[in-house]
């Protein structure tokens, strides 16, 4: 599980319990999840604000919260997904984005996650973030059934929002910007807020100087113009192809990341493509030698290179919430999403040095002024809720009877996983398995470890 204990600029943080003035802290929980590093990424940014406004706060990882290691299944799934079935996963996200709530198994895994999720609300809490859509699944129904007592907040890590970001019992839904927030609404969201993004303070438009420097720290051609392309931590989707086509459009120079894809990395050597790199600690540094930002995800980066003043591209997005989100920001005048390959040298050109890319430029500037930030919308609702006073108030009673270790045959386990894999893109295919409230209760009852 992940805990904050530092700043982002180093700083060390108060100590638990304790604000910087020695007062006691008001505590905000915090569940992403580790699929990719988005959620992640934006947890840890609202973490640290929340710090600097005197709130202690806890992080934890979902997929810990899930039964017998599932969690990890799940990340290991998704990225299969994505990288050997793609078509797969778009027909799974499309049904599931139709058919609007989990499925029975779906529905059973998140509720074997509840006490684990109720033992990481500790005395003091004032409320609790999910910037994941199965932790705000769960927390929403926890709320809903009384046994949270604190506010239960989703902060929109996407800008498109499929069906499984909407929990009922979620008090408050924060969202970076009005076609998100219309989204959310039209989905029956509680309470939508537009507050703008939040992302690193580092993320600034570059000076001439602060360009020039940054490319000669990372090796870059002085004149030409860069085009930065992402795809990610995990380096998914056709990188290799969109490299090979920036180059042959004559309109940029492709600067590659690869994330963790170290395979990924190697290829595009082998290929002749110049400037690549794996993971990259300083992403403020490689903007501010950028010219445009080519992406097919629409998440985290995007928003950071909106701040850091760099127009946006989407090209060849990855299924599911890879062409929704590109529908989205093209939607709210953020980013161009190039639908044909015929048209990625005349809109590159366009971002470059036209009207598209100083119209972009304004707006991504233009959309972290729109609202104070979630971590400004979480402190207000934190504080206007009463302190919970004892653990015991959120936590499961123990129970009487005798426990068993967790067995799952053959065919529950692989209906388990492939529901969690499900959820964690989109939603159920748990109908496949379970179609009955009967086969719901055995199934949480297995998943659960309990003798009934």
């Amino acid at each position: 599980m992940l805990h904050s204990g530092n700043s982002a600029d180093g700083r060390a943080c108060p100590p638990p319990g304790a604000t910087r003035s020695g007062a006691a802290a008001q505590r905000v929980v915090i569940i992403s999840a580790s699929v990719g590093a988005g959620h992640d990424g934006a947890a840890a940014e609202l973490a640290r604000r929340l710090e600097s406004d005197g709130f202690q706060v806890d992080r934890h990882d979902f997929l810990d919260l899930l039964p017998a290691r599932l969690g990890r299944l799940l990340s290991a799934a998704y990225h299969r997904l994505l990288t050997s079935a793609p078509a797969s996963y778009q027909r799974i996200y499309a049904t599931t984005e139709r058919a609007g709530r989990p499925g029975l198994v779906v529905r059973a895994l998140f509720r074997c996650a509840e006490r684990r999720t109720l033992r990481t609300i500790t005395p003091g809490t004032r409320a609790v973030v999910s910037t994941y859509p199965g932790a705000g699944q769960v927390l929403g129904a926890l709320r809903l059934r009384g046994r949270l007592t604190v506010p239960a907040i989703t902060y929109l890590t996407d800008f498109s929002v499929h069906p499984l970001w909407v929990a009922p019992g979620v008090d408050i839904h924060l969202a970076a910007h009005p076609v998100p927030a219309a989204q959310a609404h039209a989905q029956g969201a509680k309470a939508v807020t537009v507050t703008g993004p939040t992302v690193a303070a580092r993320f600034t438009p570059a000076t001439g100087p602060q360009r020039r420097a940054a490319r000669a720290r990372f090796g870059l051609p002085e004149q030409s113009a860069l085009a930065l392309l992402v795809a990610g931590s995990w380096g998914v989707g056709p990188v290799e192809q969109v490299a090979a086509e920036i180059r042959g459009s004559g309109a940029a120079v492709p600067v590659v990341v690869c994330g963790h894809n170290q395979a990924l990395a190697q290829r595009l050597r082998e290929a002749g493509v110049e400037h690549v790199y794996g993971w990259v600690e300083d992403m403020p540094a490689l903007m501010s030698a950028a010219d445009v930002l080519v992406q097919n995800a629409g998440g985290l980066t995007s928003l950071e290179a909106f701040a850091a003043g760099l127009p946006v591209a989407s090209y060849r997005c990855i299924p599911g919430h890879g062409r929704t989100n590109a529908a989205a920001l093209q939607e709210a005048g953020l980013a161009a999403w190039i639908r044909e390959p015929a048209d990625l040298r005349p809109v590159l050109t366009d971002l470059l040095h036209g009207p598209l890319g100083r119209q972009q430029r304004a707006q991504g500037l233009e959309l972290f002024r729109q609202g104070d930030g979630p971590a400004r919308a979480v402190a207000a609702a934190a504080g206007r809720t009463a302190v919970l006073p004892r653990a015991a108030e959120v936590r499961r009673p123990v129970r009487t009877t005798a426990r068993r270790p967790l067995r799952l045959g053959i065919p529950a386990m692989a209906a388990a996983v492939a529901a969690t894999v499900a959820f964690g893109i989109g939603a159920p295919l748990a109908e496949a398995y379970s179609d009955s409230p009967a086969h719901f209760a055995a199934l949480t009852r297995l998943l659960d470890g309990d003798r009934r």
